[in-house]
């Protein structure tokens, strides 16, 4: 099979500019309604002319036929998704670029895994993220939200972004690991300079100290290297006096009779940071958007209570926060009747399966009444790597939407405008600019 006999797509999902207006409905729907797969060809390193090259072409790789078939229906993700043994996530890499094997080895968080390894890490940390465990944090999440709230109102609004979305979920996950309240806007920091990596943007390979090569850090960041000496200062204090968080329990945590080392710790700290802050960041600016543009779908909630636990579903499909990952074929196989090869990139598209009309009646709607049954993907496809935040993430956005009801106001807007992140990865919004009304009924 040779990538010229290949159907290919029409837009280049992995360049970080189809995204500069948001999800590109209209190009996932046109690939959706053609019959099997479709190949997406990547630019290949050193080609010229690309700025993704340092980046997202995989600087150092052997990218010269790069390209990945692009998986965009509901109902091939959840196949591929619950099938690691055909489809890996160890294997290659779960992002869109190549790396070298020395960089796989240097990257590799669970997230990255396969099992039995990934079950075994997963242990280490799934008791903290159970739905009765996160419940636990309840009384946190909601002080935490009705602050920002009661903040945001009283000056009239401005950027929800930066008032609301970003320090709230990472003060919880900061507070679940341990990291003291005057680094939390640092560790903001880390996770915005990592998603850049994901972006056209140039990056400085020196910032943080860094004296790694960028192709052995995750998103080739060198706020990674940040992330890694944070987490390795904490964790030195927490092996000599441990207290009641996350990273106390990790660094004196055994997997199969041994300790975690340094670097294994620090890319468990890394993963939680990245992903219970990024990802629900995101889907909470999506959500001050939502109640914006769809001030009725909200006016529900405010007379039909019962609607909240459906109304949190439908923020999480429809802001689709992190819009791929990768998984690598094994075997020679087969997915909607197109042959797939051993060593292909198989990439799903979630913002494509999350407003797939197979799956969704209406799926451009934003509804807090749709039904919950199919799943959306917005935590992945099921299987061994559905989101281990699955139920914290809920829980913080299932309170600031309860806290937002409660306080009688409307946003109005958007003001200033949106800036959306600049990535193939992150759905995510830099700005969103609202004004407050208060409700006069």
């Amino acid at each position: 099979m040779t990538a010229t006999r290949r159907p290919t797509v029409d837009v280049d999902f992995s360049d970080p500019a189809t995204y500069s207006e948001g999800i590109p409905h209209a190009a996932f729907a046109d690939v959706r309604a053609t019959e099997g797969l479709l190949w997406n060809p990547m630019p290949a390193a050193g080609s010229g002319g690309d700025e993704r090259e340092g980046s997202e072409a995989g600087e150092g790789s052997d990218a010269g036929d790069d390209g990945f078939w692009a998986v965009t229906r509901h109902a091939d993700i959840v196949s591929i998704s619950r099938d690691t043994a055909t489809f890996s996530s160890a294997a290659g890499h779960i992002q869109l670029y190549t790396i070298d094997d020395d960089a796989l080895d240097a990257r590799a968080s669970m997230i990255d895994m396969d099992p039995p390894m990934h079950t075994r890490l997963r242990r280490l940390v799934s008791s903290a993220f159970t739905p009765k465990h996160v419940q636990g944090y309840l009384a946190s999440i909601r002080t935490r939200a009705a602050r920002l709230l009661d903040d945001y109102v009283e000056v009239g609004g401005g950027d929800w972004v930066e008032a609301v979305s970003k320090p709230l979920p990472i003060g919880v996950i900061c507070d679940l690991m341990g990291v003291p309240e005057s680094d939390h806007n640092y560790m903001i920091e880390l996770t915005d300079h990592l998603v850049e990596g994901t972006s056209s943007r140039p990056l400085d390979p020196d910032a943080y100290g860094n004296t790694t090569e960028l192709r052995l850090l995750p998103f080739n960041s060198p706020a990674a290297h940040g992330v890694n000496e944070y987490a390795r200062h904490l964790g030195d204090k927490r092996r000599a006096n441990p207290t009641d968080d996350l990273v106390s329990r990790l660094v004196h945590a055994e997997v199969d009779g041994e300790q975690l080392t340094d670097a294994e710790f620090a890319r468990f700290f890394q993963l939680m940071i990245f992903a219970g802050n990024e990802t629900t960041r995101s889907t909470m600016s999506h959500l001050g958007v939502a109640m914006a543009v769809f001030g009725q779908q909200f006016d529900r909630l405010r007379t039909d209570a019962a609607l909240l636990d459906s109304a949190t579903e439908e923020i999480l499909r429809w802001a689709s926060a992190i819009m791929y990952f990768r998984r690598t074929a094994m075997v020679d196989t087969e997915v909607a009747g197109t042959r797939i090869a051993k060593g292909d990139k198989v990439v799903m598209w979630y913002a494509s399966a999350n407003f797939d009309e197979e799956a969704f009646t209406d799926p451009q709607e934003f509804d807090v009444g749709r039904q919950t049954v199919p799943a959306h993907v917005a935590f992945g496809g099921g299987g061994a790597h559905f989101c281990l935040g699955a139920s914290l993430a809920r829980l913080e956005i299932k309170v600031l939407i309860e806290e937002y009801l409660a306080r009688r106001v409307e946003l109005v807007g958007p003001v200033g405008g949106l800036k959306r992140v600049s990535s193939n990865f992150v759905h995510g919004l830099e700005r969103a600019e609202f004004t407050v009304q208060k409700l006069g009924r």
